[in-house]
C-alpha cells in the first residue's frame, strides 16, 4: 500500500471498522475446508437477492399501480408493464431478469434448506441461524406472492382473489383480515397499492434485516461442514482452527466458479425460455385481469404448489370448522414445521454421511413427496379421483417425515462422527 493509501485507511478505521469487519467476516474468518458443491447456494442466494433489488428498482420507475382502464379499456398496471416490455430500452430483459430471477431464487433457497437438511446445519449451536433462515423462506414467499399481483394479469388477479378469501376461513377474525388485507370488499385498485406497497417497501426491508442477522448468527457460531464437525474444538497453538482455511481468497474464489456456472444457466433460460414453459409466467398472465371471466383452472407459481397442494389435500370438515380452514392449517403448519427440525431431530450425529439407513430412506421418500406435491400442485383437482387421493397420501407422508423423526431418528443405527474433518 501508498502511503496515502494507509493514511486514508487508518483514517477511515478510526471512524467506521472497515478492517476489522473485512477481517472478521471473510480474511480472519476460517471456513471448514471440506466444502463441497452443496456450499455455493449460500452465496448465490446473496447473488440473486442483489439481481431482484437493482432490477426491481429499475422497474419501479416505470410501473404504475393503478387498476383503472386507460383509454384502450386495459388496466393501467398491465398497460405499464407491457410499456416496460415493448417501449423502454432493455426493459423486456430487466423485466424477464426479475420474473426470471423469482423462480431461480427459489431453486437456490431450496438446494441450500436441502443442504442444511442434509449435514445438519439446523443442529446445536446453529439453531438460530436456521430459524432466521425460516423466517428469510416466509419473507421470500410473502414478496414473490404480493409481486405477482402486480403485472395485474388474469392469473395476478385470480390467484390473489382465492389466496387472499383464504383468510376468510380463519374463524372469528377471518372475513374482517381479508378485508384488511385486501383493503376493500373484492381484489381492486386498494389491493394493488397495498401489495405494492409491501413488495417494494415493506418485506425488501425485513427481508434484508432477516439476511443480515442470518450471515451475523452464522459467523458467531462458524459454518457447520459435510462432516458435520465443530472446526473450533480443534486448533494450534494461535486459535486457528486446524481445519479451517480462510474464506477469502479460498472460498471467494471458490464461490465466483458457482456464480459464472449460474449466470450461464440463468442466461440460458433468461434469453430463450424467460416463460419457462409456461411455469415462470403463465400464459393466462399476458392477459389483462377480468374479474368477469375466470380462467378454467387457477394455479400458484410453481415455487408455491407443494403448500398448495397440502391445502387442496384436506377435504372434509372438523370438529365443527369447515375444510377451507384446515386446509389453511396444512398449508401454513407445512412451511412453518422446517423451523421444529433442531428439536425434532434425535440422532446423535449431524451429517447424512454418517446416519442411518432409516433417516437416509426418509429423506429421499420426503424428496419424492415434496416434488409430486408440487406437480400435482398445478394440476386441476379431479373430484376424488386418482389425483386427488395422492395428494392426500403424500400430504400425509410430508408431515409424517416430520412427526415422526424424533423417533426415527432416535432409533436408527449411525456411524460414529470422525475427530477431524475428512477431505
Amino acid at each position: 500500500m501508498t502511503t496515502k493509501s494507509q493514511a486514508l485507511l487508518n483514517w477511515v478505521d478510526e471512524r467506521f471498522p472497515l478492517t476489522s469487519t473485512w477481517k472478521a467476516h471473510l480474511s480472519e474468518y476460517y471456513a471448514p475446508k471440506n466444502f463441497n458443491f452443496w456450499y455455493f447456494f449460500g452465496s448465490l442466494a446473496l447473488m440473486v437477492l442483489v439481481i431482484q433489488i437493482v432490477t426491481g428498482i429499475f422497474l419501479v420507475m416505470h410501473y404504475k399501480p393503478d387498476a383503472s382502464l386507460n383509454a384502450s379499456g386495459v388496466p393501467v398496471a398491465f398497460a405499464a408493464v407491457e410499456y416496460i416490455m415493448r417501449d423502454v430500452p432493455g426493459g423486456w430483459l430487466i423485466r424477464y431478469m426479475h420474473s426470471t430471477g423469482a423462480s431461480a431464487f427459489f431453486v437456490v433457497v431450496y438446494m441450500h434448506m436441502f443442504r442444511g437438511m442434509l449435514y445438519g446445519s439446523y443442529r446445536k449451536p446453529r439453531e438460530l441461524i436456521w430459524l432466521f433462515g425460516v423466517g428469510i423462506f416466509l419473507a421470500l414467499m410473502a414478496e414473490a406472492f404480493m409481486g405477482y399481483l402486480l403485472p395485474w394479469g388474469q392469473m395476478s388477479f385470480w390467484g390473489a382473489q382465492v389466496i387472499v378469501n383464504l383468510f376468510s376461513a380463519i374463524p372469528l377474525i377471518g372475513p374482517d383480515l381479508a378485508l384488511v388485507i385486501r383493503g376493500d370488499f373484492v381484489v381492486s385498485d386498494a389491493t394493488l397499492n397495498r401489495f405494492f406497497s409491501f413488495h417494494v417497501i415493506a418485506v425488501p426491508l425485513v427481508l434484508i434485516g432477516l439476511v443480515l442477522a442470518h450471515i451475523v448468527a452464522l459467523h458467531e457460531v462458524g459454518s457447520n461442514n459435510p462432516d458435520g464437525v465443530e472446526i473450533k474444538k480443534k486448533k494450534d497453538a494461535n486459535g486457528i482452527p486446524l481445519d479451517g482455511i480462510p474464506f477469502h481468497p479460498y472460498y471467494t474464489v471458490k464461490d465466483i466458479v458457482g456464480v459464472v456456472g449460474f449466470l450461464f444457466v440463468f442466461s440460458a433460460v433468461l434469453f430463450f425460455a424467460p416463460e419457462g414453459g409456461g411455469y415462470f409466467l403463465e400464459y393466462n398472465n399476458f392477459l389483462p385481469a377480468d374479474p368477469l371471466v375466470t380462467p378454467p383452472h387457477i394455479a400458484p407459481v410453481w415455487y408455491f404448489t407443494p403448500f398448495y397442494s397440502l391445502l387442496r389435500a384436506v377435504t372434509y370438515p372438523l370438529f365443527g370448522l369447515d375444510a377451507k380452514f384446515w386446509g389453511v392449517i396444512a398449508m401454513g403448519a407445512g412451511v412453518v414445521i422446517f423451523a421444529f427440525l433442531p428439536w425434532l431431530d434425535r440422532s446423535p450425529v449431524k451429517s447424512i454421511r454418517y446416519k442411518g439407513p432409516i433417516f437416509k430412506t426418509a429423506l429421499v421418500l420426503f424428496v419424492i413427496v415434496f416434488f409430486i406435491l408440487g406437480y400435482l400442485g398445478v394440476q386441476p383437482p379431479d373430484n376424488g379421483g386418482i389425483k386427488d387421493r395422492t395428494t392426500q397420501i403424500c400430504s400425509v407422508l410430508y408431515f409424517a417425515f416430520f412427526l415422526l423423526m424424533p423417533f426415527y431418528s432416535k432409533m436408527d443405527k449411525c456411524k460414529a462422527e470422525p475427530e477431524r474433518v475428512t477431505s
